[in-house]
């Protein structure tokens, strides 16, 4: 048994984005966290997935392309807070991208289920490396002419997530989790 990788899976925290600070892990740190990541079940090797990289000039358009796809639906003052505040808060997003293929050997949810775990490898690799790191979602994500013009999807294409990295601040609040007598049943 490796001690040290299970207790730190049975203790990691999803790190909230608002209280993250800079600064986030610059290219070079970064790379070895997208490796880890990319370490990711992709059966068939398709790597129906890609992932933008934004740092504050990227995460500054995300934010004013979000606030404006609001405005032009004729959103409240909540939803455009959202949509671009987390562009706003942010230091560093990596975005990942579902970018399924044609398979007739590797079903198109074996290659959703590979984004996902995706995210859940940046999201852990982050941590293991001691930075602040969270996914996120948000109507950002699944809105069509947003993703299209932040993101340059086409129409196969979809935000997995959005995970954000950044220095702590302070330590990660616990939330109360699943009990395994509720989810888990024994055949």
């Amino acid at each position: 048994m490796n001690q040290d990788a299970f207790t730190f899976l049975s203790t990691r925290l999803s790190y909230p984005s608002k209280a993250m600070t800079g600064p986030a892990p610059d290219r070079a740190a970064l790379q070895p966290i997208l490796q880890a990541a990319l370490r990711v079940p992709d059966h068939g090797k398709l790597e129906p997935w890609r992932l933008i990289v934004g740092y504050r000039p990227a995460l500054a358009r995300w934010a004013d392309l979000a606030e404006a796809r609001a405005r032009e639906e004729g959103s409240d003052p909540e939803r455009i807070e959202k949509g671009r505040g987390q562009f706003d808060r942010s230091h560093l997003a990596v975005v990942v991208i579902a970018a399924p293929k044609a398979s007739d050997k590797i079903p198109e949810i074996e290659q959703t289920l590979s984004a996902g775990a995706l995210c859940a490898g940046l999201v852990n690799a982050a941590s293991a490396a001691g930075w602040g790191a969270q996914w996120l979602t948000g109507w950002v994500s699944h809105d069509r002419p947003f993703i299209t013009r932040a993101f340059d999807c086409d129409a196969r294409e979809w935000v997995a997530g959005i995970i954000h990295i950044g220095s702590k601040a302070a330590p990660a609040p616990d939330r109360p989790r699943p009990d395994l007598a509720r989810v888990v049943h024994w055949a």
